[in-house]
């Protein structure tokens, strides 16, 4: 097992995070400068253009959101609509299997949570590194507790 990682530590997709960000900002200035060239428009439709690409650019945010956050004390798993802290007795296993879209933590209750924070899509070697290192902190504090 390779050293764990230094507490607090952030797991994230990066790349599709910059990749969402650089679309919402290039899609926001690309419809802002055509509202404002286009002549034949009042400022009532700029207006709503301009909104109507904050709101996209918003969406993007959101799903760029995702992480996965570990500290001392838990893991707080950070989708993209919801967020949820969790100790880490809370935690028995940590999934990334071929073709999951995302990690899944198996969660002591016998319920299962997704981690969409760890996500193999544009960068799949650090997704497993990633998947791994949240597993071995895992384990590393389960043993520490019982």
């Amino acid at each position: 097992m390779s050293e764990l990682p230094t507490l607090p530590v952030t797991f994230r997709p990066g790349r599709t995070r910059a990749l969402l960000h650089a679309l919402g900002a290039a899609c926001f200035v690309t419809i802002t400068v055509i509202a404002l060239v286009l002549d034949t428009m009042s400022p009532a439709e700029r207006s709503s253009f301009v909104f109507t690409a904050a709101l996209f650019w918003g969406v993007l945010g959101l799903l760029a959101r995702p992480r996965v956050v570990a500290d001392d004390t838990g893991v707080t798993v950070v989708n993209v609509a919801r967020s949820r802290r969790l100790d880490w007795a809370e935690i028995v296993g940590v999934n990334l299997r071929p073709g999951d879209p995302w990690v899944f933590l198996d969660l002591a209750d016998g319920t299962s949570l997704a981690a969409m924070g760890i996500q193999p899509g544009m960068a799949r070697q650090s997704a497993v590194r990633d998947a791994r290192a949240l597993r071995a902190l895992t384990e590393a504090h389960s043993t520490v507790r019982s």
